[in-house]
């Protein structure tokens, strides 16, 4: 059978335009790909790229009072949101240009607009239009999920908040995962009043505990108040503002409420369970190692899989696809050892085992310090690091690295390479420390604070 394609994409994220660019420029094979939003996907548009560049804007506010405290004549003045979201969209823009013309050079037909499964070989555009193709690869990412209280409409989710009109003077954050940690660093810097709700005992489940810990007094300190154990009762729209009432008692009034509660599959309403596609309890789409779904000539990759929810594994499972399907060279993505950063102030990099798993996957001992860094010490700030490594007692191997710093993104690409390459405990002792410099404490620490 002649198909109309050898690949027909439905999603232009990163895991997806990579997948059919690569596919596309070096094997030839003929690729389509379809995107009802803009290119570039939730990390581009929605995700993890605005989000940084507020990250760095939010950051100024405490740099230029500790370059006062430095010695430097800093007049502070009020933040310009108007200006700073202008300057974000034509990032947006050019970053959106950037990917069309990856996919333009390549080769790719891409068709933006919405499409579906109309079965195992074919696909239907919005407009009505079907084509047939080899292989189709499903790469629609996530999309936030909200609690389903009554009124839930009155908030916004990180969809939104990259787009808001005016900067909130108050503002309620819902959740206590990264995306809602982060986004309660960010307003707060930025001068908002930040308040949050989380259901939990603590914020960042699924994270070492101590640093858990560290983090949630970190943001605390800086005026952060962070509620656990907390939901929201009822939400109601008042002059001026949001009603809120809390699960645990009390009233507030806040200028905007944002739902960070998670984010589910984006597979609804794509054709995929009549094409006869397996989808798990949350919507995701169920695949083997390889990508493959119970349908053969159907593949999915990134977020919709429920995987791992990074960026950077979505394109790697993207180039595992192509290496499989177009170059005969069966390839499964590499789950284990992943580094991640949760862009928190400080930042939180973090590779491996918690100390909470570790411990139950065997003995283990744990190498820990906290301490004030140079650069905060000298203008006499409280603000401490976390250093951790966690190392398995009877092969020495580092099971896992916590660093609760600024920069530790940074930092943690390094170290994961350690900790992939499967150093121990004396690999890194055997390092030289760089001196005077915040990282050297993973290399110099000697004596372990408990063993497990």
């Amino acid at each position: 059978m002649a198909f109309d394609f050898d690949l027909f994409v439905i999603g232009g994220g990163s895991g997806g335009v990579r997948a059919a660019r690569v596919a596309a420029g070096e094997t030839g094979a003929k690729v389509g790909l379809a995107e009802e939003s803009r290119m570039g996907g939730t990390c581009v548009i929605r995700g993890c790229v605005p989000k940084k560049l507020m990250v760095f804007a939010s950051e100024y506010a405490e740099g230029m009072q500790e370059a006062v405290d430095y010695g430097w004549d800093v007049k502070i003045g009020g933040f310009d949101w108007p200006k700073f979201r202008t300057r974000l969209e034509g990032e947006l823009d050019r970053l959106e240009g950037v990917y069309n013309r990856l996919l333009d050079g390549s080769g790719v037909k891409v068709f933006p607009q919405r499409a579906t499964v109309a079965d195992p070989h074919s696909v239907r555009l919005a407009d009505g239009t079907e084509y047939t193709a080899k292989h189709i690869l499903i790469a629609t990412g996530g999309w936030p999920a909200l609690p389903g209280v009554e009124n839930e409409d009155l908030g916004i989710t990180s969809n939104e908040v990259f787009h808001l009109d005016a900067l909130p003077k108050r503002l309620l954050v819902v959740g206590g995962g990264y995306i809602a940690c982060e986004m309660a660093c960010i307003f707060n810097g930025l001068g908002t009043k930040v308040t949050q709700f989380y259901r939990g005992p603590q914020i960042l489940r699924g994270f070492d505990g101590e640093a858990r810990g560290h983090i949630a007094e970190h943001m605390e300190r800086h005026g952060i108040e962070i509620h656990c154990g907390t939901n929201i009762g009822a939400m109601r729209k008042v002059e001026g503002g949001i009603e809120v009432t809390a699960t645990t008692g009390g009233t507030h009034v806040f200028d905007q409420v944002l739902f960070a509660t998670g984010r589910t599959p984006n597979s609804k309403g794509l054709g995929l369970q009549k094409a006869g596609v397996e989808l798990g309890r949350r919507g995701e789409v169920v695949v083997d190692k390889y990508s493959q779904t119970s349908v053969p000539s159907i593949y999915a990759i990134g977020d919709v899989t429920n995987r791992v929810q990074l960026t950077p594994v979505a394109i790697r499972e993207g180039m595992a696809f192509v290496e499989t399907v177009f170059k005969g060279n069966p390839t499964a993505p590499d789950h284990e050892l992943i580094p991640s950063a949760v862009f928190t102030q400080p930042e939180y990099g973090t590779v491996g085992l918690s100390e909470e798993e570790a411990r139950e996957a065997g003995p283990i001992e744990v190498y820990s310090t906290a301490f004030k860094p140079m650069h905060k010490s000298f203008i006499e700030r409280e603000d401490r690091v976390l250093m951790k490594l966690i190392v398995c007692a009877e092969t020495r191997k580092v099971l896992g690295v916590h660093i609760v710093a600024d920069h530790a993104g940074e930092m943690i690409q390094l170290a994961g390479v350690a900790v992939k390459m499967g150093a121990t405990k004396e690999d890194f002792d055997r390092t030289v420390a760089v001196h005077p410099t915040m990282s050297e404490e993973l290399v110099t620490l000697k004596t372990p604070v408990r063993r497990a």
